[in-house]
């Protein structure tokens, strides 16, 4: 069973949250700057215009107003982001007022940028950009507005606050691409991964079903011809078919419940539940395709050793889709198969004296050689597959081993 991880705090706690704490901060230093400490020097003002309760009453009406403001734009942050951050904007102005500001200070511009920067994030770039502009336009409406009414302007701070908004803008909108792009690339990778399961399972199939099949076909001929003259011959090709289809059946149920454990086991590869073989049985697959008329003689070089599973099951794979299509396309009633098993990399060899298929082959006839192709590219191997000089068809692989490896 998956455990999915905690979110980081930054995203379990709602935005709205982050805004309504920078709005609370911001007051709370705005009153703490008007606290006169004992023996603090003034500058000629009476301590009772810089105390908690030397604020003017319409002063603190502005306060309460725009604290009412911001704590109501927090609230409508996810539902309603462009009204929420109006309200933050608005707020902004109130908390000015209250403290008879020039301009719209950081303190007080502070929530509408988180809220702001959350809007770029999370919302499309139209929302997010009207939200910039409303911004960037409070901020001028407010010194254009001083202006007219004949009081000063912080030009100064009015250009930093609208650099504030843009940097929170762009901050927001960095983080939207961002998700975007680790979504795409995730979706790109689970399509990549679903098509690489999928040409896996059909190499699989392919390349189990095919030389059974192959088998199966064979010895049914063999039955049809002789079950009049010679029965005990026909049903033994008969027992040889049923033993056939039945491994087939058997290998098939396998393949289904090691992707089923797969499934619910959360990603257990066929490779380690032991479902599949290797070269280990080549020997065992000589044995089937000789009783079956074709002769298949196995030759080793080297040390034979464990492989690295991938590297094992590719390999009897190779073997043996290259020995179902002599049985099928050949026309010749035997070949040799080489495996030459070195320290650096394992070399495999398949080759008959028979007619031989067309090079490369006819679109729509069959995917045993490009099924093997894909293999051996996987593995960063090595595959040629080209008629024989003097008539037949050799198949050589090479693939690499790398030192120390074994079965895992």
């Amino acid at each position: 069973m998956h455990v999915t991880p905690p979110l980081p705090l930054l995203k379990r706690v709602p935005p709205g949250v982050w805004t309504a704490l920078a709005w609370c901060a911001a007051t709370a230093y705005s009153f703490l700057t008007m606290v006169v400490l004992p023996g603090e020097a003034v500058g000629g003002l009476s301590p009772t215009r810089r105390g908690w309760g030397g604020m003017p009453y319409g002063n603190q009406l502005n306060l309460a107003l725009g604290t009412a403001l911001a704590l109501a734009g927090s609230c409508l942050l996810r539902r309603r982001p462009l009204t929420a951050v109006a309200l933050l904007l608005t707020a902004s102005v109130a908390g000015a007022m209250a403290l008879n500001s020039s301009e719209i200070n950081l303190l007080q511009i502070l929530a509408a940028d988180v809220a702001l920067c959350f809007v770029a994030a999370r919302r499309a770039r139209r929302t997010s950009v009207a939200a910039l502009a409303l911004t960037l336009g409070v901020l001028v409406g407010y010194a254009v507005t001083r202006l007219l009414l004949g009081f000063g302007i912080g030009t100064s701070t009015l250009l930093a606050m609208a650099l504030t908004a843009v940097v929170a803008w762009l901050v927001g909108n960095s983080a939207r691409q961002s998700r975007a792009y680790a979504s795409a690339l995730g979706a790109q990778a689970a399509t990549q991964a679903v098509t690489a399961e999928r040409l896996r399972i059909a190499r699989e199939l392919h390349d189990m079903v095919a030389h059974s099949i192959g088998i199966i076909a064979l010895q049914a001929g063999a039955a049809t011809r002789v079950i009049e003259t010679q029965p005990v011959r026909a049903r033994e090709a008969l027992r040889e078919v049923e033993m056939a289809g039945r491994e087939t059946l058997s290998g098939l149920r396998r393949m289904l419940g090691a992707l089923r454990e797969g499934e619910v086991g959360g990603g257990t590869s066929p490779y380690e539940s032991g479902v599949v073989p290797g070269l280990g049985d080549v020997e065992r697959l000589a044995a089937v395709t000789t009783a079956a008329g074709v002769r298949v003689d196995v030759s080793w070089r080297g040390e034979r050793r464990p492989l690295p599973p991938e590297i094992d099951v590719s390999a009897y794979r190779i073997i043996q889709e290259s020995v179902t299509n002599v049985v099928r396309h050949a026309g010749v009633g035997s070949c040799e198969v080489v495996i030459d098993s070195g320290e650096e990399a394992v070399v495999i060899e398949v080759g008959d004296r028979g007619r031989g298929v067309a090079v490369p082959p006819v679109p729509g006839c069959g995917f045993g050689l490009v099924g093997m192709r894909e293999r051996v590219a996987l593995l960063r191997g090595e595959f040629s597959a080209v008629p024989r000089v003097g008539g037949g068809f050799v198949v050589r692989v090479r693939l690499p081993v790398a030192v120390g490896v074994g079965v895992r």
